[in-house]
């Protein structure tokens, strides 16, 4: 089974309980690391994150769901400091166009909730594509699918447990 800690930046530890997340990382024997951090309800953004928890942007990934004209659903995991370039992630799913999903949309859709998407543990398992960039770090940090928590796990770890292709994105 998995190592798994719990770091803690300004969270009491007593206040972090497990995420779906980190329980289907237990289950699949995959070494990570759960990182709380305070939430600002004002900036929900990944490069907030990075901030919080006085990391590179780059290193921080932000899940992005869109909606493509031929295959519906795809999830895209970019860094925090970068958008998607929609042409490029139309062209790796196999659409003509694609957008993002409507923030109503996406808890029905996925489970998670803006601020809290995580690319494991949807509600159903997406077509997913990580920017190529993350396998220039030893580790990467994804949402732990709720607001305040990070997950922080080795990039070749999150594309086997999230089955995303490596892909130009931004």
């Amino acid at each position: 089974m998995s190592a798994s800690f719990i770091s803690s930046i300004d969270v009491p530890m007593s206040k972090i309980q497990k995420t779906n997340v980190a329980r289907l990382l237990d289950k699949a024997g995959i070494s990570y690391e759960l990182i709380a951090y305070g939430v600002d309800e004002t900036d929900l953004s990944a490069v907030h994150v990075a901030a919080q928890l006085n990391e590179n942007p780059k290193q921080i990934f932000k899940t992005l769901v869109l909606e493509g004209n031929k295959t519906r659903y795809f999830v895209c995991i970019i860094p925090a400091d970068e958008e998607v370039d929609l042409k490029k992630a139309a062209a790796v799913s196999g659409n003509k166009n694609c957008d993002l999903i409507l923030q109503k949309d996406l808890l029905p859709v996925t489970g998670y909730i803006r601020g809290a998407c995580s690319p494991i543990g949807m509600k159903k398992q997406f077509p997913a594509f990580i920017h190529t960039s993350c396998s220039e770090f030893p580790y990467i940090y994804v949402s732990a699918g709720q607001r305040g928590l990070q997950i922080r796990i080795a990039p070749q770890d999150l594309i086997q447990i999230s089955q995303a292709r490596p892909a130009q994105l931004i």
